[in-house]
């Protein structure tokens, strides 16, 4: 019995990491997707959206998105950017590809390379969550040509230090070691770089979201004000919570509001154009 006891472990084993490489090889994958608006205008938004650098919520934070931003004629590019994979986060194994920081950083700079070259005039990224940090990552971190003009996030992810940190998000996007290095966290505590935003930044999220702490958001916010030359509006919902994205069905009555402000805020505070034919 024990020989067969172990045999079983072995393969159990060998099964669970035939599925981390595969996990890890999907998870691993950058891909745009596009759609289109019915009229053109001069403004593109790179999507990114949210779920904890492990998973990608490619619906309601994704495509409803897409969809949304094309019917106010807003060219709207979904970004499938790196993550841990699902695998990594029930097993906590660090994944051996490239799956973690800064895959997703030079994901989205790639992301942005392809849409300015279409002649966009402005090209902004819209994050949720996890995906919000990455978004605002990317105005502080790209500083040539290929900075975001404007950058959006919604109930996003910002600090990477306690107490309000999310703890999954801190592990998928640096791995079970780096998660723990206080350089790394500091490096990606994106309320400790505030200055460095030079954009527009649309700022949202809800009082009772039980997944991101508020504080996240108010600490990105307090450290922009300390810039007299900052841009950014904040909303504060008191409810609405986490995860609905612009998907109407799964936010209610207050919280979906963020896309009828947003579109007054793009008209207000950037170049918004269509294209004449």
């Amino acid at each position: 019995m024990n020989i067969f006891s172990s045999l079983r472990r072995k393969i159990l084993f060998f099964l669970v990491v035939c599925l981390m490489i595969v996990s890890s090889l999907f998870g691993q994958t950058t891909t745009l997707y596009k759609i289109s608006p019915k009229e053109y205008s001069n403004t593109a938004v790179i999507i990114c959206p949210g779920g904890s650098y492990y998973w990608l919520d490619m619906k309601s934070e994704g495509k409803i998105v897409a969809e949304w931003l094309s019917e106010n004629n807003i060219s709207a590019y979904v970004l499938k950017y790196p993550t841990s994979s699902w695998l990594s986060f029930f097993f906590h194994i660090r994944s051996p590809y490239r799956s973690q920081y800064p895959a997703q950083l030079e994901s989205l700079k790639e992301a942005l390379k392809i849409v300015k070259n279409e002649g966009f005039e402005n090209v902004g990224v819209m994050g949720f969550s996890a995906g919000g940090h990455l978004a605002v990552n990317s105005a502080v971190s790209i500083k040539d040509s290929l900075a975001p003009d404007f950058v959006t996030a919604i109930y996003p992810v910002v600090t990477m230090k306690s107490p309000y940190v999310h703890k999954r998000s801190r592990r998928g996007l640096l791995g079970e070691r780096r998660s723990k290095k206080t350089c790394m966290q500091d490096s990606l505590s994106l309320e400790l770089h505030a200055e460095k935003i030079s954009c527009p930044l649309f700022l949202v999220n809800c009082k009772d979201d039980k997944t991101v702490d508020y504080r996240n958001s108010e600490l990105l916010y307090n450290a922009m004000l300390k810039n007299p030359n900052s841009k950014i509006t904040y909303i504060q919902f008191n409810t609405g919570g986490h995860g609905f994205g612009a998907d109407d069905s799964k936010a209610n009555e207050e919280a979906i509001l963020w896309k009828e402000s947003w579109i007054l805020w793009l008209k207000e505070n950037i170049n918004f154009k269509i294209l004449q034919k």
